[in-house]
């Protein structure tokens, strides 16, 4: 294959600064979600023409970020009404995706990685809204507290996200359209020293953005 032109390598680094400046009042997690966006548009201009860059791209390359459509907002005030007293917030981030922030206590019984029936319901509302949305992506991230050393809390974390994607899947998700991680304590959003405290950091967040086509 011909050597790609400098400039052609270059294209894509206006994308990743515009990522990593955009970042500001965002997550952690959102925050890493938008840089990667920009490193998955470097990553496909650099590799180029192969089949893993275009997958890259596919999957993760969007130059203008995300787009709150019409089905967003529909499935934003869909899965409002389907989580009604049930402890889940959800919102729009500051870069268009549609966050769940679903305490694991709701979720998960302590120590472990089961979903409890409690969070079925919803998890069941959000695949529907997915049925149909091929190039929706799905980020979902595991958090506990401080309680007990990081090496059970990473690992639980990410198991707790992968069950939650594994439900998702078997309700017609495609599993391609999703990633998940685990952060363990490292990422509160609220102070360990209180139950309170230490309940609002045990969670599991889940990230739906649509890619701005440029």
């Amino acid at each position: 294959m011909p050597a790609r032109p400098l400039h052609a390598l270059l294209l894509p680094w206006p994308a990743l600064l515009l990522a990593v400046g955009g970042c500001a009042g965002m997550s952690e997690s959102e925050r890493s979600t938008a840089i990667g966006a920009g490193l998955g548009a470097l990553a496909g201009g650099v590799i180029g023409d192969s089949r893993r860059g275009v997958a890259i791209g596919a999957t993760v390359g969007a130059l203008g970020g995300y787009l709150w459509s019409r089905d967003a907002a529909q499935r934003k005030a869909t899965l409002e009404q389907a989580a009604l007293g049930t402890g889940v917030q959800v919102s729009q981030t500051a870069d268009n995706q549609l966050k769940l922030a679903i305490p694991a206590d709701l979720s998960f019984d302590p120590g472990s990685a089961e979903l409890r029936p409690e969070l079925r319901p919803i998890l069941d509302e959000l695949a529907r809204s997915l049925q149909g949305q091929p190039g929706t992506l799905v980020r979902i991230v595991g958090h506990t507290d401080s309680t007990g050393s990081e090496s059970v809390n990473m690992p639980l974390s990410v198991n707790r996200a992968a069950r939650t994607r594994d439900y998702l899947v078997m309700r017609g998700v495609n599993p391609r359209s999703i990633v998940i991680d685990g952060r363990g304590s490292r990422e509160p959003v609220a102070d360990n020293v209180t139950e309170t405290g230490r309940a609002r950091n045990r969670r599991i967040e889940i990230l739906v953005g649509e890619p701005a086509r440029g």
